[in-house]
């Protein structure tokens, strides 16, 4: 079943977000201390209103235990769901001048993560994620869906491409190389 996320899904969601975000979500903790980025983005996975929100994420679950997240918004609200998160970062994890350049684009809903635990990997739910997300942003009015993937996981590349996404442009994004990929709904 695939649900929206709820704040008590935190402690089985955030280990997914940081998993798909791998260094990135070091860099944006300022810390190697896994402890450190889980409280960061489990904090922000809690609360209203910014890219990592529970509002921003759906869930599949089996058993009552999830086993896949996808994190996912509208990208031309990207600065203004960053704007909080960067202020806290700034406050106390000090990154006073950190901005990253934004990964998404005005007019595409804009899938962040994607994330399945180990263990249940290669059953489809990957997949059954990236389709439920195509359905929210064509339920929400939008007519292309876009992401950042590495440019050497070709495992993640084969699935998007499978599931329709097309090469837009290859982008750094925090000094990293990914191709951004769209899917018109």
């Amino acid at each position: 079943m695939i649900r929206p996320a709820k704040p008590g899904d935190a402690d089985a969601v955030v280990p997914l977000i940081v998993s798909a975000m791998d260094e990135l979500a070091a860099k944006f903790a300022n810390s190697s201390n896994p402890k450190v980025i889980f409280e960061l983005f489990k904090n922000f996975f809690q609360q209203h209103g910014n890219q990592y929100s529970y509002e921003n994420t759906i869930v599949y679950v089996e058993e009552d235990k999830v086993l896949g997240a996808l994190n996912a918004y509208n990208g031309g609200d990207l600065l203004a769901l960053r704007k909080g998160f960067l202020e806290y970062l700034a406050e106390k994890h000090n990154l006073k001048n950190f901005e990253p350049e934004p990964e998404t684009h005005s007019g595409e809903f804009y899938f962040d993560t994607l994330s399945v635990v180990p263990e249940a990997q290669g059953k489809g739910i990957g997949k059954a994620l990236i389709q439920a997300g195509i359905k929210w942003a064509s339920a929400l009015g939008h007519q292309k869906v876009g992401l950042l993937v590495e440019k050497q996981n070709l495992i993640a590349q084969n699935l998007y491409k499978k599931s329709g996404f097309k090469m837009q442009n290859a982008q750094k994004f925090m000094g990293g190389e990914y191709d951004h990929l769209i899917y018109n709904t």
